[in-house]
Parts: C-alpha cells; structure tokens; sequence
C-alpha cells in the first residue's frame, strides 16, 4: 500500500474514486503478504498488485466495480487441481481480498491515511472486513487522533486501542470483535494495517561501496544517511538524489541519533581510529542490524579492540563481519547486494542458501 499512496493520494485529492483490492490474510505459500494492495483508478489506470500477476486480471474486474459504485466485497482465490482453467493462485497458497471504493465523500480515513505517511507520521488504517458492521468502513489512528468510524463508539475504541498497539510494532493483521468492540466475540472481522515510518539506514564511511549501499537501501524502503569525518568525501553529488549526507566523526552523529529495533547500521570505514569508537556506540544501542566491513584479519583485530574498550561477549556477537552473505561479490554492486541479501535474510529468518537445497514453502509466515 505504501508504495502506491502517492499516486492514490493524488486520486483522492481530485476526488475521483476508485477501487482498492487489500490482501487480508493469506494461507500457505502465497506470493505477497496481508497489506499488500492494487488499485483501478480513472480510465481503467492499474497501480500495485497483489498476486504477481496471478489473479490481477480478475481482481481488476472487481475493482473496476466497487469504482462504479458497487458493494465492498470479500473474495478469496486459490488453486483448484479440479478446475485448471480457473482464476486462482499456481503456487497452492491461498489469498483473501477485501475490495472496495474509496471516494473523500465516503472514506475521510483514507486522506487521512495518505496526509499521515506522506507527513512521516506513524498511522494504522483499520476496515471493517465483515459481520454486523459496515463492511469496507475504514478508520484512521494514529497515536493522538481518529478519523472516521467504524459503525458504533464501542468498536471504534476498542479497535483504536489495538491498533496504536500493532502500530507501535510495525504491525500487520486481521482481528475479530463483536459488534460493539468485545473482545470475546468475534463477528466482526477488522484487518489493522500499519504505516510506521520507513526505517533507518545509517551507512559510516563515504566511499564507493557507500554509493552503492545507499543506492540499494534506498530502493529497499530505507531512509539513508551516510556519514563521513572527512568533508571532501561526504559530499551529496556522490551519492544518490534523496539519500541524507553528514560530515561529522561517525560516534558522535551515531551518539546523537534516535535508533529502534529497525535500524540497519552499515560500518564500511574499516579504519580502527573511526571503527572502535563506532560500533562500540552501535553496538550499545537498538538496531536490526549491525555490519562492519573488512577482512578476516581485520575482523580479528576488531574484535580485540572492542573487548579492550569494555564490550561483553552477548554485544560482540550482534556485530554481521565481514559484512555481507558469501555471493563471490567483487565490485561495489555486487557487494551492496550481499549486504541486502543479508539485512533481507535476518529480518525474515531466510537460510541464505538456494531455494533449490531447501524444502518447503517458498514464502514461510514469517514476523519482521
């Protein structure tokens, strides 16, 4: 969905309406998560999708529909070996949609939604699926304000209540209450969808493998900022157009800056005099994930610096070096892709190795 605001964002604002499919939840192997979205907007213009390319076609139809004023609508497809010309999902998972129109007139939470990510502002969206309640009714939270309704006070506080809870996660999911927000029934489906800021990238050391990093974290969803002591190098001509750049010694930026369970912290200086300092700070603090370049020998000898300046052994084992997963990389690029394929890999669990050395389903239900 966020990756599609902008333009349905622009949509809304012209007052056009039109259709929006969301994944609510998905069953074994199926190719995108719950949240992920497509949209049929004026003159039959497709953004988003929610397949790969499976079932867009009928989910375009049905979009197309609620556009034209038809009724929100829950569908569910997956694959049948009885009926192989059937609309449906060739990888035997399973997806449920919830389609419907989105005009300013009928849904003042999804302005609210699209003001709220474009500002950076934390915010869940959460839509009434189905039950005695008005299916496709949508409300905004976000962590001091509603917007819009779901039908009745008493579930409009309860579902706010769990939403600026999933939102303080990062959270995605379907949940159930009865009619006015008790928990203990469960007729009423509501999907909570999160929109979290999108996390940090914080790449130590302006040099050529920076370039590249900040490139690929940036097409990852990551706001970057690469810093660097030295000012003839942390230049922003030398670095992609929207990535932040700071001359400043890397521990007292990294000292001064807010990190969360989130954070992707890249250290490429592998100088000791930037390093030490550096990850000593790092390695204190809150990330996802902590990557430090350099060889084998200066793995080493980085390791002994960091226990002599007073690092336990549980904060020396969060640090990822030699950065990277073993791909054989040698340029740049290749190098930026080894540290994706990593980051990438310990958000979701992944093994690292070909998909053709392991068993089961190719998209495992994984939290981030």
């Amino acid at each position: 969905m966020r990756d599609v605001l902008p333009v349905l964002g622009r949509w809304y604002a012209a007052g056009v309406p039109f259709g929006l499919a969301t994944v609510v939840q998905v069953s074994r192997s199926a190719p995108r998560d719950p949240g992920a979205a497509m949209a049929v907007g004026p003159d039959g213009e497709v953004v988003g999708s929610v397949s790969g390319g499976c079932v867009e076609g009928a989910v375009f139809e049905l979009a197309r529909e609620a556009a034209a004023g038809g009724e929100a609508r829950l569908e569910t497809f997956g694959y049948s070996d009885e009926d192989a010309f059937a609309v449906g999902l060739t990888c035997g998972g399973e997806i449920t949609l919830l389609v419907r129109a989105v005009t300013p007139e009928r849904d003042p939470a999804f302005g609210a939604l699209a003001d709220s990510v474009a500002a950076g502002e934390p915010v869940a969206l959460a839509t009434v699926t189905g039950g005695p309640a008005p299916r496709g009714a949508a409300l905004a939270v976000r962590p001091d304000r509603t917007t819009g309704t779901l039908g009745s006070s008493g579930l409009d506080a309860a579902v706010t209540a769990d939403a600026r809870g999933e939102l303080a996660v990062g959270a995605t999911d379907l949940r159930h209450y009865g009619p006015e927000g008790q928990r203990r029934e469960d007729s009423v489906g509501v999907f909570l969808q999160s929109f979290a800021p999108p996390p940090r990238m914080l790449v130590f050391g302006a040099i050529d493998y920076a370039a590249a990093v900040a490139r690929i974290g940036d097409f990852l969803g990551y706001r970057v900022t690469v810093c660097d002591a030295r000012p003839v190098f942390a230049t922003p001509r030398r670095f992609p157009e929207g990535v932040e750049v700071v001359a400043q010694w890397p521990h007292r930026y990294l000292r001064e800056t807010h990190t969360d369970e989130r954070t992707v912290v890249c250290v490429l200086t592998h100088d000791p005099k930037f390093d030490v300092p550096l990850l000593t700070e790092a390695l204190r603090r809150p990330a996802a994930y902590i990557g430090a370049m350099g060889s084998r020998r200066t793995h080493t000898d980085r390791l002994t610096r960091l226990a002599e300046a007073g690092l336990t052994e549980r904060e020396l084992s969060r640090l990822r070096s030699p950065v990277g997963l073993d791909l054989g990389a040698r340029t740049p690029e290749e190098v930026a892709v080894s540290v994706a394929a990593e980051i990438v890999a310990l958000r979701w669990g992944g093994t690292g190795m070909p998909l053709t050395a392991t068993e089961g389903a190719v998209h495992p239900r994984a939290s981030p």
